[in-house]
């Protein structure tokens, strides 16, 4: 029996396996006019193919809660009734492959408002469709620009936007909302000392710095159905400390544990654990399977569901993960995006019937 495809309850909802599709911009949406931030058909066929592919649960890209949510121009987003009419059909297309449809909502903070990155990620100025970024405070992520800090009303009404987004993430057909925490955007760079330099209620100590990130998560608990669940994703570490060269002060493992109870005492319910993206010259030791142990001691410390993340490419890694309780999950990113299928050729490789779609199945000899 595959631990890997063993189906996953979260509260009433019901995940088929644990091969989750993770969330991965694609900077094709409209970056202008009535449909800027919709999904598109290369989002349908995008997503929906990775549902047809076998995942259990696809995660939508980071989804801004507001226009300068987005990571760049082109990015989606989720503040008006179009975008939301056009995610319905996308949600239906995922659920009717038997996966759950899942999206991440998002504010990229300083670090919004840049070019793709196969066009080198450079800041979009205003002028060519860019717009004022906003952080916590007035401190650049290197080779962009300055950003706006933000007030106590501002910040109010980032938490109210949040909250939004996810009523509308909702009434489109999304099963799981997950709050974007990590990789140095505007939460994470609330949640380390190396993106907040704030004297406030929102700044200083962890307990000041987790203000804003768990004000979020307390407001899309509020307007998110009691029997579905609420993920978070969080850099468990800047690899600032790691590296005793580096004399900046960053956020460590340890910090991300103390995060994971406050975060599951507000009914989160699984925590997608990655790593990295606050500083642009962090050394990161880079190898198949390495952000796991961060999810595994967040499960073992905590008891709360965690879904591994960063360089699952082979059937029987992912099978360990599961199977030696590492973690509950397994989130998937590029391979999936090599081979859409990836699912289904892992449960064969573990010699587990997948239900290939028949108009597939028949030609490919699988079940």
């Amino acid at each position: 029996m595959s631990s890997l495809f063993t189906p996953l309850t979260l509260r009433s909802l019901t995940i088929p396996n644990r091969v989750w599709m993770a969330p991965m911009c694609m900077y094709s949406a409209s970056m202008e006019g009535p449909d800027v931030g919709a999904p598109t058909d290369f989002h349908l066929t995008h997503l929906a193919s990775r549902a047809a592919g076998g995942a259990g649960l696809v995660m939508a890209e980071a989804t801004g809660v507001r226009a300068d949510g987005r990571i760049s121009p082109w990015d989606l987003g989720l503040w008006n009734d179009r975008q939301q009419e056009a995610f319905s059909r996308i949600t239906a297309a995922i659920r009717a492959h038997g996966a759950v449809p899942a999206v991440q909502l998002a504010h990229a903070g300083r670090k919004a408002a840049t070019d793709r990155p196969w066009l080198g990620g450079r800041g979009v100025a205003e002028s060519e469709g860019g717009w004022e970024t906003v952080a916590p405070s007035a401190w650049a992520f290197e080779g962009l620009p300055v950003p706006h800090e933000l007030t106590v009303e501002e910040i109010d009404g980032l938490v109210a936007d949040f909250a939004a987004s996810a009523e509308r993430a909702l009434a489109a057909g999304f099963q799981v909302a997950e709050v974007h925490g990590a990789h140095g955007y505007l939460i994470d760079s609330f949640l380390s000392p190396a993106g907040n330099r704030r004297t406030d209620e929102y700044g200083g100590d962890l307990e000041g710095r987790m203000r804003f990130p768990l004000r979020v998560v307390e407001a899309v608990r509020r307007v998110w159905p009691e029997e579905l669940p609420v993920f978070f994703r969080v850099s468990a570490t800047d690899w600032i400390e790691e590296n005793p060269e580096d004399t900046r002060t960053g956020w460590t493992g340890d910090d991300t544990v103390r995060l994971a109870k406050e975060l599951q005492a507000r009914g989160v319910d699984l925590l997608d654990v990655s790593s990295g993206g606050m500083v642009h010259d962090a050394r990161i030791p880079a190898a198949p399977g390495y952000q796991v142990p961060f999810a595994t001691r967040v499960r073992q410390e905590t008891g709360l569901p965690t879904a591994a993340v960063g360089l699952i490419t082979d059937p029987r890694q992912a099978e360990e993960i599961i199977s030696s309780g590492a973690a509950d999950a397994t989130m998937l990113g590029r391979e999936l995006l090599r081979d859409p299928y990836w699912a289904h050729r892992a449960a064969d490789a573990l010699d587990v019937s997948s239900d290939w779609p028949v108009q597939y199945g028949y030609a490919v000899g699988r079940r």
